[in-house]
């Protein structure tokens, strides 16, 4: 088993960093979307949901 660890150290490194890079990104677009901030810029007369009922900035 350890063989196998020593062996495989390079991939089960790149591995768990990809991981830790996949799981940092989605938790702050999960802090994000709570906090409702957005990609957007906050301009909404040239927003193709602008009066369709959208709580894209629920605050406005």
């Amino acid at each position: 088993m350890i063989a196998w660890i020593v062996s495989n150290a390079g991939t089960l490194l790149v591995s768990a960093a990809l991981i830790g890079i996949v799981t940092g990104i989605i938790r702050k677009m999960i802090r994000d979307k709570k906090q409702w901030k957005s990609c957007c810029g906050g301009d909404c007369s040239h927003c193709s949901h602008c009066g369709t009922g959208s709580s894209c900035h629920p605050n406005k």
